[in-house]
């Protein structure tokens, strides 16, 4: 199974940066049951993704209903890269049009212990979701911040080669 990694940015924000690696077979809808979790999102808010080409152009509109290029549950992360949708906007406040941008940065190789989606780094706190914007307080921190990085290997397991007999 392919495994496609994308980096998240908030346009205007030096701070915000997550990447994120997920199988290619995963839903829109389920990427957005994980976003939602993983950036402390309130579940009860319309949400829909914009599939942009290279050229910053949308080029379809996956709601939570189908409004004419299909719905977030019958379209996978694979498909849009395969339509050349090479960034995918996770807009998370329609009525302020607040998004994340998803930007495809490549593939990786599965880790077979590793699950999927999984967040492999990050950098800067969640958005809060119904602010006007992202409060970048930590606007002035020393650019040497460090970025957090994920081994892949959960917690109480050992690495491959090192089980117990």
């Amino acid at each position: 199974m392919a495994i496609f990694r994308y980096k998240a940015s908030i346009p205007g924000s030096k701070v915000f940066m997550r990447e994120y690696e997920i199988k290619g077979d995963m839903t829109l809808y389920d990427l957005h049951e994980y976003l939602t979790a993983d950036l402390d999102f309130a579940p009860d808010q319309m949400v829909l993704f914009r599939g942009l080409d290279s050229a910053g152009q949308v080029r379809s509109e996956y709601g939570l209903f189908d409004m004419g290029d299909g719905s977030m549950d019958s379209i996978t992360v694979a498909q849009t890269v395969k339509a050349g949708e090479e960034t995918l906007l996770y807009v998370f406040d329609i009525r302020k049009d607040r998004y994340i941008t998803l930007a495809f940065i490549g593939t990786a190789e599965e880790h077979p212990r590793a699950h999927y989606p999984r967040l492999t780094a990050e950098k800067g706190r969640n958005p809060d979701q119904f602010a006007k914007g992202y409060d970048d307080l930590d606007q002035f921190a020393d650019a040497t911040d460090e970025i957090v990085e994920d081994s892949g290997v959960d917690e109480g397991e050992l690495p491959e080669g090192e089980e117990f007999m």
